[in-house]
């Protein structure tokens, strides 16, 4: 497998498992202890790893939501609880996820080497939220480091296919209105733009892009590694599907 299908291939299972946590039961309840709704703990928790930035910094490195909302969400938030603060409490409920739900999967230890291997081999330029992710401190225990490795796994593709959507000449708008057209208003957009055959083969042209920008890091892995990395993810999504 090339390491462009090897990232399409893992990135499939790790845009659930590494966004599980996000409004996750467990997450809701401690954004409410923190004085936030679930929302602005999103927000403010995914962001926080950013550190305490301005708002158009965060709608950077998100990508995809609408500067207006992000500001309204980000600031209000940050008023309540310190960003990395925030980032640390949200990591804390994907960790706990992962305790909960990958505990007894066979082969944790090696998806982890694996996964910090390919971090390891990434070049963080220009990808702000991973590289922030990519920074955090790792806990010891295998099944919460695996759920770390997959936020921060996912947050590579995410990052590198915001650069390839713009590089293909699409707006994060013109995509929303092709991939999730339902969601466009939820990311704090008026209304989709209209778009047509051209727009759609710009984003297929993006998402090989993406795979391209993500590659250096996965031809990093040796054959075992990429299997190994790859099982893994496998596992953690069929895991948190019986949850």
């Amino acid at each position: 497998m090339t390491p462009e299908k090897l990232s399409a291939a893992v990135g499939t299972p790790l845009k659930t498992v590494g966004g599980a946590y996000y409004f996750h039961p467990s997450s809701v309840a401690r954004s409410k202890e923190l004085g936030l709704d679930s929302f602005r703990f999103y927000i403010l928790g995914r962001g926080g790893v950013l550190g305490n930035v301005e708002a158009p910094v965060i709608q950077s490195a998100f990508g995809w939501w609408a500067g207006g909302l992000i500001a309204k969400m980000w600031n209000s938030a940050r008023e309540v609880v310190e960003p990395r603060q925030a980032a640390r409490e949200l990591l804390a409920c994907g960790h706990a996820i992962g305790r909960t739900a990958f505990d007894g999967i066979d082969g944790l230890d090696a998806f982890n080497e694996a996964a910090e291997t390919l971090i390891a081999a990434t070049d963080p330029a220009a990808l702000a939220l991973y590289a922030g992710y990519a920074a955090e401190p790792l806990p010891a225990d295998g099944p919460a480091r695996a759920m770390q490795h997959a936020i921060t796994l996912r947050e590579l593709r995410g990052s590198a296919h915001i650069i390839a959507v713009l590089a293909a000449g699409l707006t994060p708008l013109q995509a929303h209105a092709i991939k999730r057209p339902e969601m466009v208003e939820t990311f704090g957009w008026a209304e989709a733009p209209p778009v047509d055959d051209s727009h759609r083969k710009a984003l297929e042209r993006a998402e090989a892009l993406t795979n391209s920008i993500c590659a250096p890091g996965y031809a990093a892995l040796s054959s075992d590694q990429a299997d190994t990395l790859l099982a893994g993810a496998t596992a953690m999504f069929e895991a948190l599907q019986t949850d």
